[in-house]
Parts: C-alpha cells; structure tokens; sequence
C-alpha cells in the first residue's frame, strides 16, 4: 500500500468545469491539474514531511503522514508551518460512525481551521436554534447559498406571525443590491464593514455538513434533530473524485468540497465581496494530496 492510504487514495481535487470544449489542450491540461489557480500556502513543508515518512502519532500511535486523521492532530508538521483559515461563520460536520476516518476529508477543516470547525461523531448532535441554522444538502426544498439568508429570516419571522414579510426572493434581492453598494463604498470604515457583514448574514450563526458516504447519509440527513433545518444545495458545483460513486449526481461533493464551495459562495452572495482566495487554503492538503495521487497515477500508466 502507498504511502497516502485511505482516504489519500480516494479523494481528488476540485474545480469549476471549463467552458472549453471537451477535447481542447486546455481541457485536457486542466484535468491534469484541476487546482491551477487557487491562491495556496506553500507545500513545502509537505514535501519535506512526505520525503522524511511516516511517523507515529503521538496521542493514538497510529502510522500516519501529515495528520492523524483519527486525532485530528499535525504529525511530522508544526502548526506555524500550515495556513490556519479563520471562517466567517462556524461549521459543525457530523459524520457518520462507519465512516472510515482515513477515506474522510472533513478533518482537512477541523486541522485548518480549528477555531471555527467542530466534529461530532452520530448520533452525538448537538442542539440546534433552527432559526440561526443551515443544513448543507441536496435535495426537495433545498435553497442555494444566495437565497440563504433571505429565508432564514423569512422562516423566523413567519414563525413570529409577522404581517409585514415579504417574498423571500424579492427581499433578497434588495438586500444584494444594498450590499454590493456597501462593499464598493470607499469610505465605508472598517468597523461599519464588519457591523454591515453581521447584518448582512444575520440570523445564521452556524453551518452543518454531513461526512458519509453518500449511500450512508439518509440515517443522519433524517434524523428528527435536523428536521426544521434550512436544506441549502450548491446545485452549480461539480465534484472532481476520481473515485465516484454509482448512481450519484456530479453534485454530490466531498465534505472538504462543499465546505470550501459554500464558504466562496457565501463570501460572494452574503457577505457582498468579491473573492480573492480567502478560503482557498482550506484545500491546503487535499490540493497536495491531489497532485501526488495525480503522479502516482501517470506512473502506474493509468492516466
């Protein structure tokens, strides 16, 4: 077995498709590097670790390279050595129990960005206010990260019977027109950007994804604690395993892919910004892990 194991070999990169057609150089050299672009902290503290090996973790003993995926912890890496991503809203991943630890990416988040991330193992689920809560996932009435917030708040106040709520969609729409004129105004101070982007985003406090298999999914996406959930899908983006699963959409994303897709998505259409990669690092190992499987794979002869 090769030195990425697990969920090393079983997870690839991600990108939004070409609009070039299918067999152009340009298609063909982007799905050899799919993660061309992306604005990454240097991988050179990777190589070094993968050139020196594996290393014991030292809370479980477990064999590992880079991180224990069981523990959570940095092996063979400091933590001023790896880019650590604040996020602009909190994220909790609740994964299924016979998830396999090393085939999962949801620790990639927990690593890079330990402040803003928790990890529950099901049926530990935290107790949610359903109001100021999103669940990532497909599916009948699930709405896209633009009509988010927007139906957040139209769900609460309809709960308080207000007489004076107005259609989701054209509410929003005046508060993306608002808010692009806020994030181009000049002379807007730091301080007020910030009381603008809570404003903007307000009642949600936290974002749920579920980390499974997609086969698995159904015993946690039904259960009655996340029933009342606002469902949010990110219909317009497309996985990139090299491993899909049968009978899947190309929509269904990794866990590390929606967190990263959401994030974009919410950076643009909530908080009212123009993205310049300030989520990009959270694909730190999964963009490393990528390019090795990538080569290893030219080299077995089966790209």
């Amino acid at each position: 077995m090769s030195s990425l194991d697990g969920y090393q070999r079983f997870y690839s990169g991600c990108r939004d498709k070409p609009t070039v057609t299918d067999d152009s150089p340009d298609v063909r050299e982007l799905a050899k590097q799919p993660l061309l672009g992306l604005k990454l902290a240097s991988h050179a503290v990777l190589d070094t670790a993968q050139e020196r090996g594996r290393l014991k973790c030292s809370k479980c003993g477990g064999s590992r390279m880079f991180f224990c995926y069981t523990c959570c912890s940095l092996v063979g890496v400091n933590m001023q050595e790896i880019p650590v991503i604040k996020l602009p809203v909190k994220i909790d991943i609740i994964k299924h129990p016979n998830e396999t630890d090393g085939k999962s990416t949801a620790v990639h988040a927990k690593i890079l960005s330990p402040n803003d991330v928790t990890m529950y193992t099901y049926p530990c689920i935290p107790e949610f206010e359903k109001d100021k809560v999103v669940l990532v996932f497909p599916g009948p009435g699930a709405v896209s990260v633009q009509d988010m917030i927007q139906c957040l708040r139209d769900g609460s106040k309809n709960r308080l019977e207000d007489p004076f709520d107005e259609p989701c969609l054209k509410r929003l729409k005046s508060e993306v027109q608002t808010a692009t004129h806020i994030a181009k105004d000049p002379q807007s101070g730091t301080q007020g950007e910030a009381k603008s982007s809570e404003s903007r985003v307000y009642p949600l406090q936290r974002v749920v994804f579920i980390d499974s298999t997609w086969n698995q999914t159904n015993k946690i996406s039904t259960d009655e604690r996340l029933q009342g959930l606002l469902k949010v899908e990110l219909k317009t983006r497309k996985t990139c395993f090299w491993r899909s699963q049968k009978g899947k959409p190309d929509t269904y994303l990794a866990t590390i892919e929606a967190i990263y897709y959401f994030l974009k998505d919410f950076h643009q259409h909530c908080l009212g910004q123009e993205y310049s990669g300030e989520y990009d690092n959270l694909l730190f190992f999964y963009s490393y892990l990528h390019s090795l499987i990538n080569k290893a794979k030219t080299s077995a002869g089966k790209c």
